[in-house]
């Protein structure tokens, strides 16, 4: 008896793309071959190894010039979901290289973008487009992962022409490598929080790579430690004055947060979907049997209605601006769903589902962190509930 041809796997069932422009697409379907033919055969060893190959992925990030006319008014009109786009396509195969670009392009260029000077975006931007100049971004501290909008213990103090930071930050991806990350501290002065470009060769800067990570291993995260680092005025983002702007850059970036879930969701949907038709056991392929099919059909389910949301969030705050509601929800909602979709995956692998051969065991362990940043369940939970009762929860 001949087997039934299975059908091309997709996990785009309602057609979203279709609703994106063509030149965005057409960007999506470029980094996906990259990722697909070049980036998915080298993804667990690197994972495994907890292994960032830098000269290659910058380069490659050059010859793909994905940052072309980024932070532009050209970009801005569909820059949301460009960019959360971009995020999907990273984090389908690999949300380390989601991370990794997110960090760079969305929260260190867009905390440029947002709060630096004119001078300041002419100096910084056009490089950091080419990926000759690649950035970080400081905000956690060791004891302030949620509390930083209060807590936030990294000082800074006037002296002359330049300012003195004094403090740690962690988690901070890209920090033990890259050559710039913004730092957000709070002024002795007048306890405003500020933001700094703080060069990574200055005196008193170090980072250290943090060890024993169970989720994004191939992403390098730092924990950064300034003892009487010396900024120039110059290198200040001169439009940053108080933790609201800080929050500005958040709330643009939460978006493509969501779109990290929507991708790694995606990718272990379509890991399961494949498995499962090839996958033999008494005799037919396990796609066959109803429990499975069923597990798939959730699956798609959630990634069908992450995507729906991801997509409309993206729209709005192009349209309307960022909203710390509707970029809360959508990160909440597809963290949640992209949790829930990985495990899935997981289980319909079996015990292959624990391999890392099979690509699932890797999204399922990246998922926790996606679950974790830009954001928690719970904060973004009662940014969104205080928007809809009227009442704050926050302590």
């Amino acid at each position: 008896m001949s087997r039934a041809r299975a059908p091309i796997t997709t996990s785009d069932f309602y057609d979203w793309f279709a609703t994106v422009p063509d030149d965005i697409n057409a960007e999506r379907l470029k980094l996906r071959q990259f990722m697909s033919e070049e980036w998915e055969p080298r993804a667990n060893g690197y994972w495994e190894r907890a292994e960032f190959p830098r000269e290659y992925l910058v380069s490659r990030m050059k010859e793909l010039d994905l940052l072309q006319g980024k932070y532009t008014p050209e970009h801005a009109a569909h820059a949301t979901i460009s960019d959360g786009l971009l995020s999907m396509e990273f984090a389908r195969v690999d949300p380390s290289l989601a991370t990794f670009f997110g960090v760079h392009a969305g929260l260190c260029m867009g905390s440029i973008a947002l709060c630096g000077s004119e001078a300041q975006k002419a100096e910084w931007l056009p490089p950091m487009r080419r990926w000759d100049i690649v950035g970080a971004f400081g905000l956690t501290e060791p004891d302030v992962g949620s509390g930083v909008a209060r807590g936030l213990t990294t000082t800074c103090r006037r002296e002359g022409d330049s300012w003195v930071l004094n403090g740690q930050k962690k988690w901070i991806g890209n920090a033990t490598w890259c050559d710039v990350v913004v730092i957000w501290a709070r002024d002795e002065a007048d306890q405003a929080v500020k933001g700094f470009l703080v060069r990574t060769s200055l005196p008193g800067y170090s980072a250290e790579m943090m060890q024993g990570k169970i989720a994004q291993r191939t992403v390098h995260n730092g924990l950064i430690t300034m003892r009487d680092v010396r900024v120039a005025e110059a290198d200040r983002l001169q439009n940053a004055r108080s933790f609201a702007d800080t929050q500005r850059v958040l709330v643009t970036a939460r978006c493509g947060t969501a779109w990290q879930g929507v991708g790694c969701a995606m990718g272990a949907y379509e890991y399961a979907l494949r498995y499962a038709g090839e996958r033999m056991q008494f005799g037919k392929p396990i796609a066959s049997y109803q429990l499975v099919q069923n597990m798939l059909v959730k699956m798609l389910g959630n990634v069908t209605a992450m995507i729906g949301l991801a997509l409309r969030a993206s729209e709005l705050q192009d349209r309307l601006g960022p909203k710390d509601e509707l970029s809360a929800l959508a990160k909440q909602f597809c963290a949640a769903k992209c949790r829930e979709t990985v495990a899935l995956a997981r289980e319909a692998l079996g015990g292959n589902g624990i391999l890392l051969e099979y690509h699932v065991a890797r999204l399922f362990a990246d998922a926790e962190a996606i679950y974790s940043y830009e954001g928690s369940n719970e904060i973004n939970t009662m940014i969104v509930g205080r928007a809809v009762t009227g009442h704050s929860a926050f302590v």
